[in-house]
């Protein structure tokens, strides 16, 4: 039996270029944009607490960028979505489309 995928991973560059695709942007040098938050807290056992800082991640999404980089595509430069990944769409009576 094959083992079950659990994880599956992305360059920086590879969510910038699914990001731009979705947006539909054509032109323009794009890159990803992470913003984090910052918060803190005690934790610990109430003897033997210590300091920790919280770091979330509150938005991704993408900027414009001055040069290609490996944060960053050339919209100008993606093709049209890569032969063989069509999506799978489940309509409502079990029927799969493309």
């Amino acid at each position: 039996m094959a083992e079950e995928t659990r994880q599956i991973a992305f360059t920086h560059k590879e969510v910038a270029e699914v990001l731009v695709r979705h947006q539909g942007l054509r032109e323009g040098i794009w890159g990803l944009y992470v913003e984090f938050g910052l918060g803190a807290a005690n934790v610990g056992p109430s003897e033997n607490l210590n300091p920790v800082a919280i770091v979330p991640v509150l938005k991704i999404g993408l900027q414009r960028f001055p040069e290609i980089n490996n944060l960053s595509v050339d919209a100008a430069q993606l093709d049209s979505p890569k032969a063989g990944t069509a999506t799978v769409v489940r309509t409502g009576r079990g029927k799969k489309r493309t």
